[in-house]
C-alpha cells in the first residue's frame, strides 16, 4: 500500500492500524531518563504531606507538579 491509498483510507474513516507494527512505535521526546535530585528537609517533609493527603506517592507529586511547572513557563 502506498501513501496516498493509506491517505485514502484515512480520509474515509477506515481502519488503518493494521498496516503498521504497533510494537515497535516511540513517542518522541517521551523517553525518560533517570535523574538524583537532593531536596531540603522541609520540602521531602511538605511533599511527603501533600502526597499523604492525595494518598499517592511523592515521586508522583513531583512528577505531576515540575511538568505543571514547566507548561506554564513555555511561551
Amino acid at each position: 500500500m502506498n501513501a496516498e491509498e493509506l491517505d485514502m483510507k484515512f480520509d474515509q474513516g477506515l481502519e488503518i492500524l493494521e498496516h503498521f507494527d504497533l510494537s515497535s512505535a516511540k513517542r518522541p521526546g517521551l523517553e525518560t531518563k533517570r535523574v538524583n535530585v537532593d531536596f531540603p528537609v522541609w520540602m521531602v517533609e511538605a511533599l511527603d504531606k501533600e502526597a499523604t493527603r492525595l494518598g499517592v506517592h511523592r515521586h508522583a507529586i513531583i512528577k505531576t507538579w515540575i511538568p505543571q511547572i514547566l507548561d506554564a513557563k513555555v511561551v
